[in-house]
């Protein structure tokens, strides 16, 4: 993180001189809240995010660049029509803010939900929230999910759609906590991962990210949050 934070402040700096505050980063986080999530596990996954975001390595690296800050939005999926808006856009200054957004997720409650998995129309619905930040230096899509697509188009069916350009999706696969033998939740985990990498994930640096279950959300979404900000995109930094 030191050497994150020392490129910022060297490529930065015309930025700090006077320039305007820019967006390096617009993050829309999905969450799959769909029939196969139980109470508990809706409240792993949303505690588990807040948490996330109040690591202190992800602390640093939302808060790294002083001149160009990290839009973040949240909202869960689950069928064709059953998206909704947890956090509306918020630019991330200070660690307040990740204060304040941990607290919202944390006093969400729960809206039962159909058992369909809708991945693809919830991809549409990520990337035109994101088409809202086009100044953004980056834009990226994550997806939690613990199960394949089974309504609505799949997301094999998007490719070429133009509300996925220049946009990266990510993904993060949840292991069933309902299966009691190892070996069944790694070839549950193993197919899991092949799909989202095979069908879901796009553009430069695309990756799958895996929890165990859902007790291991928050340690795989520190994960990925640190590497997705820990991904610079250089060939923005300097003001065009």
């Amino acid at each position: 993180m030191r050497r994150l934070g020392l490129i910022a402040a060297l490529l930065l700096a015309p930025l700090q001189a006077g320039a305007q505050v820019q967006c390096r980063h617009a993050l829309s986080i999905g969450l799959d809240v769909s029939g196969s999530v139980n109470a508990e596990e809706y409240r792993l996954q949303l505690d588990g995010l807040a948490a996330a975001l109040l690591h202190p390595e992800v602390q640093e690296a939302m808060l790294a660049f002083a001149g160009a800050h990290v839009r973040l939005q949240v909202y869960e999926w689950a069928g064709r029509d059953s998206q909704r808006d947890l956090l509306d856009w918020t630019e991330i200054r200070t660690a307040e803010d990740l204060a304040r957004i941990a607290a919202t997720l944390r006093a969400t409650p729960r809206i039962p939900r159909e058992p369909e998995t809708a991945i693809g129309l919830s991809m549409l619905y990520g990337a035109l929230a994101l088409a809202q930040q086009p100044a953004c230096w980056r834009r990226t899509l994550d997806l939690s999910g613990d199960g394949r697509n089974n309504t609505g188009p799949r997301p094999r069916d998007l490719r070429g759609n133009a509300a996925l350009d220049e946009i990266t999706v990510n993904a993060l696969v949840v292991g069933s906590d309902s299966l009691s033998a190892a070996d069944r939740r790694q070839a549950e985990i193993a197919g899991l991962w092949a799909y989202f990498k095979v069908e879901v994930i796009r553009g430069p640096e695309a990756f799958v990210e895996v929890a165990l279950g859902f007790e291991d959300f928050e340690a795989a979404m520190a994960r990925k949050l640190l590497k997705e900000l820990q991904t610079l995109a250089v060939s923005r930094l300097a003001p065009r």
